[in-house]
């Protein structure tokens, strides 16, 4: 297994949900072994958190965009899609904590950068020679889904790839966000729930929720 592969385990519905690409599509990933999940790729199926970089990556490369002088980017081959898969699984996850992670941007031609103070480079010490870059971390949108940010998607919540499986949760303790909006579904309000968690603010309660409810509206538009 590679160093960035076997942190997180994201069922499909999961990994469609936060990565914004369309459920149907990443399971075809799956069976052309184009993104073959991390975690397990037999039985039920896992995607790890590099995966979630993964899914949204080869979505980017391969469709027509506009660069940001406004020229227009054909789809990259799917050579470049294999480097960037390749580089992905490179990535070192220690970097993520509950303070949050690097950026990481991919270019067209496939080449994966850690954006750090020092600027841009790959895992491999390479400067950026192509200004078009898209940040795989941040809120990513698609013609169906509108994903969260894949570390902090709320200002008091977070995801860190070696905590709870990558589930996203409360920052600062091992509450997952479903299990907050699970509370919800079956009828708890808002007073019900912070009785519940009388040491959590109540602004996080309600962040979990509302994170909840964009993930359950993208796989609802993917279907």
């Amino acid at each position: 297994m590679k160093r960035g592969a076997g942190r997180g385990a994201y069922t499909a519905e999961r990994a469609s949900a936060l990565s914004g690409v369309p459920w149907s599509t990443v399971h075809h990933w799956a069976r052309k072994k184009i993104l073959v999940p991390s975690i397990s790729s037999t039985k039920v199926k896992l995607w790890s958190y590099t995966d979630l970089m993964g899914l949204r990556t080869i979505h980017w490369l391969r469709h027509r965009k506009l660069g940001i002088e406004g020229w227009d980017i054909p789809a990259s081959t799917m050579p470049a899609v294999r480097r960037a898969l390749t580089m992905l699984g490179d990535l070192d996850l220690e970097l993520w904590s509950e303070q949050g992670g690097p950026s990481v941007r991919v270019d067209p031609s496939g080449k994966i950068f850690i954006v750090t103070d020092a600027g841009p480079e790959t895992v491999h010490g390479e400067r950026p020679l192509d200004p078009d870059m898209f940040d795989l971390i941040r809120p990513f949108e698609t013609a169906v889904a509108r994903a969260p940010d894949l570390a902090k998607p709320r200002p008091h919540l977070r995801i860190v790839p070696g905590k709870l499986s990558g589930s996203p949760h409360i920052v600062h303790s091992r509450i997952e966000t479903i299990a907050i909006a699970a509370l919800a579904g079956r009828g708890f309000d808002s007073q019900r729930i912070e009785q519940l968690y009388p040491f959590v603010q109540p602004v996080a309660l309600r962040e979990a929720v509302d994170l909840e409810k964009q993930l359950g509206r993208n796989l609802r538009a993917a279907a």
